[in-house]
Order: C-alpha cells, then structure tokens, then sequence
C-alpha cells in the first residue's frame, strides 16, 4: 500500500525497513515499559470482571491481529496494534522509536511472520523479555517464510489464533481463565456468529466457482470459501510482492475475462496497480462482477469482524449476481 489507497509501487526490501527499525531501537532502554503509542488502537482497558483484577500488555503488529486480541482479553487487557493506517503498507512499514518502546513493554506480542512483518521480529529481538509470551501466526499455522503471509484471510487459521490466544492469556493470568473462556465461547459462538454463517453459506452454494483475483490475499479466503482460483499463482505473488508480472500472465488472466472462464473478479482495492485497474476494467466491460478486499481493517476504527463480514457480503452478492443462484 502506498499513500494512497489507489496504488501502490513496489515495495522496497525488507532489509531497509530493518535497518531503519534497528536504529529506532537505540532509543529504547530494556527497562523501557510505556504501551503508548501514536499507531494504537483497538484497546480494551481494565474495568468489571473478577479474578486477579489484572491488565496483561498485548502489541499486535497488525490491527486485525490486534482486534481479535482485543476482543478475547476484554477488560483484562489493553492492546496496542502498531499498524492501524489502511494507507500503511505493513510489509515495509518502518518502525519508530515508540513503537520500540511499547514492545520493550509488553507481557503479550502477536506477529503474522510468513515474511509480512520482518521488522516486528528486529523489534522483538531487540527487546528481550524473560516473562513475554510471543505468538508468530505463520509458527502457528505451520506456514513457513515463502508461503502466503494472508493467514488472516483464512477462516481455519483465524479459529486457530482465537485458540491459541486464549490460552497464552490464561497461563499469563490463570486466575482469570475462566474470564477469558467466556469471552472466546462469546466471541465464536456470537460476534463472529455473521462472519461463520456468510462462510459456510457461500461454500455450500458456490464451492468450485471459478473466479480470478488481482493477488495472493485473496487465495486463502478463496480457499476458506470453497472457490476455485483460475489466476495464474505466479501473478497474484507477484502484485503482492510489489514486482512486475509476466507478460504471459498478464495474457493468461486477459483470456480468461474475454472467454469468461472467471464468473467474478476480486481485486485488493490497496493495491490497485495500473495492471489491476485494467483488470477490473475489462472484467467490468464483459459484464463480470466484481468485489473488493484490503489488507487491513477498513475504515481504521472498524473491528475484524464488521470488516470481514463487510467484505463477505460483497463477494456473496457478487457471485449471486454472476450464477443467478
């Protein structure tokens, strides 16, 4: 993503974002301990409950990660994410000094890996804590560095961090567990109650529509959904990854909306490259709907499921419109 939300150019290597993280940390002090920051968000602050009365510090490096962080701790929580901007473009974001200081203080981090957040692991390497439970999505889902990063487009592995989350709140304050319990049998069971029934709904009536997409954030909701992807894998990495396609890709997905192979087309309005507008133009002229995703929580303030649901409904609507089902 770059300053705007239109397009974005290439993005730049991951080890200058290291080196720029690398020199916010010589400010940062290993008794450093404020969880201020001017990219939080998605807080939970202490107040109700019962139990040990306690507020465990969570950083998530992403706000989807950190809404559903949020959302499970409650009021035993407070949760800063550092990437709260849609504009921001989370694969080459550069750290500053406060977000240094606010991982220096956290009991609780939650990264993607996968390669999405390298400088998240400069910070957390930096900033060594004996008594901080750190959570890699990517270690956790069995995804290694080359794979798709998009884990939070998967519905499967969503439910494994919500697993996994409460149980690292329970053993850091196990006197609260059965707090925390509640809150995620209430967040699966009701919240995200919109989000599970949009998914199980479009599998069971769409499962094995082809569809085409402008890159690779869309493959594990694809997945998730049932949909089969006629794009070419090599193209959707390469719009991720911020490179130039093929000209034979760019052929192949031409071919594809001028036959109709594709009955929709969704594209990451984040990254809408000019590649990508003219996509979404053609498939537009040969009548083909099309649906849109982002990279992040959009609007800003919005939680993960108003997000996805969002987003769900538009694909719903949108394969509805091209099979007539």
């Amino acid at each position: 993503m770059s300053t705007t939300p239109a397009s974005r150019s290439p993005r730049p290597s991951v080890r200058i974002a290291l080196v720029t993280a690398t020199a916010a940390l010589t400010a940062v002090t290993a008794t450093a301990c404020s969880t201020s920051s001017s990219h939080s968000g998605n807080t939970a602050e202490t107040g109700g409950g019962s139990g040990s009365g306690r507020t465990i510090q969570v950083v998530a490096a992403e706000n989807f990660w950190g809404s559903i962080a949020s959302q499970l701790g409650g009021s035993h929580v407070k949760v800063t994410s550092i990437i709260t901007n849609p504009d921001t473009d989370p694969h080459a974001y550069e750290p500053t000094a406060a977000d240094a200081r606010t991982v220096a203080g956290a009991q609780y981090t939650i990264v993607n890996g996968i390669g999405y957040d390298a400088w998240a692991d400069k910070l957390l390497a930096s900033n060594p804590g004996s008594d901080r439970t750190e959570l890699k999505v990517g270690d956790l889902v069995g995804i290694k560095p080359g794979g798709n990063p998009h884990r939070w487009y998967s519905p499967d592995n969503v439910h494994q961090v919500i697993e996994k989350i409460t149980a690292d709140y329970k053993k850091t304050d196990p006197a609260d567990a059965s707090y925390f319990d509640q809150q995620k049998t209430t967040f699966e069971t009701k919240t995200l109650a919109g989000y599970n029934q949009l998914i199980t709904g479009i599998k069971a009536k769409y499962a094995g529509t082809p569809i085409g997409a402008s890159e690779s954030i869309v493959t594990p909701l694809a997945e998730g959904l049932g949909l089969k992807m006629l794009t070419p894998e090599t193209f959707l990495d390469a719009m991720s990854e911020g490179s130039d396609p093929t000209a034979k890709d760019k052929t192949t997905i031409d071919q594809q909306i001028k036959n109709k192979q594709i009955k929709i087309y969704v594209y990451n309005s984040q990254n809408s490259t000019p590649d990508v507008q003219a996509q979404v133009k053609e498939a537009k002229a040969q009548g083909i709907p099309v649906a849109t995703v982002t990279e992040t929580l959009t609007p800003a303030g919005a939680t993960f499921q108003q997000w996805q649901t969002t987003q769900l409904q538009g694909i719903e609507q949108a394969l509805a419109k091209a099979t007539g089902k």
